[in-house]
């Protein structure tokens, strides 16, 4: 067997001192994946879940998209002070193995049909034999730094076994806490709420929430358009409050979006994860309209925007600022992995950082600025980013009725494109509003490829007034190699564009 990590095969996994771990338990009731596996010596429990076969998605009305386009994954979860070195013998044979992120340079050793690995912190890590399909996941927390009393004011307690809660709406000042060996089936919403707290390890599952069918719909349109016949609820929903904390907790099988903040403030989310999305619109970590907000340390894969803020009306904030998404791990099966957009109906997007994040795997553009709308988004910083491009990869597709299947391309040449900015009018996402806006003032650096080839980028305006411009671009880097003219870094200047820098 020949164990891969980048071009680093011949490599050894260099030995760590063992780290002190905790080991989450899965309660009675909730299915353990059969595959065998430790960390540090001692037995990890493996969960079940299930993700997107593959790029295809419905936006014709009628239902979600059915379970034969889904696949299982796994994921385990411990808490480590430091590196822990795991112990994984595969069910199946294989050829390769990567760890992933590869920014984290891990170099697994095979022996006897065993894979030892050493993960170096606390984080999201993808263990992946021979591609992408049925991936084992590894969510390592740090120690929790806090308690929560099970009979405090104004607690929801969930302590170990299994809860069908439906949606649990809070109040002021009231704390959810979902302990390690807990699994809760719902949602959480708050509507105008205060002093918030989502927290613990546990797992909140929302595959018991399913679409609401409003009115039948006997045309089926071409996958352009959403009539908007259904009913779909998000995982965790809060809208116009403030001082709000989400830390921990694992979300799977989401309906929609797995975290929706509209017009909040003074909100962090750390340490989060979400899995087990197949469904589509289930974006990962969405910030409408909100302002002072810090997303650091998640694991998100999604079958839709992975990280995002947006605009939209109706809430208390007309802008959408102050925004740092940072130390986050992104896995998108459709979708953008860090985008600003496409909804832009905010006056002011700005203040927003992307930094230090990791994209192991792409179906869309990476880093991606979609403004349909109108407004003004400026003083953004893509930092210290690092996109990881698949040798083959499947170009996203729309189904347009239940008898046609998805058909891979075992000889695809498509790649996503890298930077994509551009000022539209979009056929659904605009809703018929005749103005449109801007985006200038775009910062991104140190922005680093891993792919065999160079991905496009493309850079378009709306007219000579909306147009994308002092965009600048230092250091883009294929590999360690440096990219410096725009001809090499295959950067696409359309139309409407002003002022592109690329150094």
């Amino acid at each position: 067997m020949v164990c891969l990590l980048a071009a680093c095969a011949s490599l050894q996994a260099q030995p760590a001192p063992a780290a002190a771990i905790k080991v989450y338990s899965l309660p009675q009731g909730e299915p353990r994946a059969p595959l065998a596996i430790t960390a540090n010596g001692q037995p990890l429990p493996v969960s079940l879940c299930y993700v997107s076969a593959y790029p295809y998605n419905r936006r014709w009305p009628g239902h979600q998209r059915t379970p034969d386009q889904r696949e299982v994954a796994y994921f385990a979860r411990l808490a480590a002070d430091g590196p822990v070195t795991f112990q994984y013998t595969p069910v199946k044979a294989f050829s390769a193995c990567i760890v992933r992120p590869l920014s984290a340079k891990v170099i697994p050793t095979v022996k006897d049909g065993t894979i030892t690995f050493t993960l170096p912190h606390a984080g999201g890590y993808s263990v992946e034999l021979d591609g992408t399909h049925n991936a084992l996941h590894l969510f390592l927390d740090p120690p929790i730094g806090y308690s929560v009393a099970p009979d405090g004011k104004g607690v929801h307690y969930f302590g170990p076994g299994v809860y069908h809660v439906g949606i649990l709406n809070l109040k002021d000042d009231e704390t959810v806490y979902i302990d390690e060996g807990a699994v809760v089936y719902g949602s959480i919403h708050g509507h105008g709420v205060h002093n918030v707290r989502i927290l613990g390890r546990g797992i909140l599952d929302n595959s018991e929430n399913v679409e609401e069918i409003l009115f039948k719909v006997d045309k089926l349109g071409d996958g352009s358009t959403d009539t908007g016949n259904s009913r779909r609820e998000h995982t965790i929903h809060l809208v116009d409050s403030d001082d709000i904390e989400i830390e921990g907790i694992t979300i799977r099988d989401s309906l929609v979006y797995n975290i929706a903040c509209f017009g909040c403030a003074n909100l962090s989310v750390k340490n989060c994860k979400t899995i087990g999305c197949w469904r589509y619109n289930t974006d990962g970590i969405d910030l409408h309209n909100c302002r002072k907000a810090r997303v650091s340390g998640c694991f998100v894969r999604t079958y839709d925007d992975s990280l995002c803020a947006k605009g939209h009306t109706g809430y208390r904030f007309d802008t959408c600022e102050d925004i740092v998404f940072e130390n986050c791990v992104v896995w998108n099966d459709w979708g953008k992995a860090f985008e600003i957009g496409a909804e832009t109906r905010a006056e002011h997007l700005r203040g927003i950082v992307f930094r230090n994040c990791d994209a192991i795997h792409l179906t869309s553009p990476a880093i991606d600025i979609m403004n349909v709308d109108y407004g003004r988004v400026h003083d953004v910083h893509f930092e210290d980013l690092r996109l990881e491009y698949d040798p083959v990869m499947q170009r996203p597709t729309l189904q347009k009725n239940d008898e046609t299947p998805f058909v891979p391309d075992p000889k695809s040449t498509y790649m996503p494109r890298a930077i994509c900015m551009e000022i539209v009018k979009h056929a659904e996402y605009s809703g018929g509003l005749e103005r449109r806006g801007y985006i200038y003032d775009i910062t991104l650096s140190n922005i680093r490829i891993h792919a065999d080839r160079m991905p496009p980028s493309s850079f378009e305006g709306y007219d000579g007034e909306h147009a994308v411009s002092d965009i600048t671009v230092d250091g883009l880097f294929l590999g360690d190699r440096r990219i410096t003219s725009l001809e090499d870094a295959q950067f696409d200047l359309g139309d409407n564009t002003h002022n592109i820098t690329l150094r």
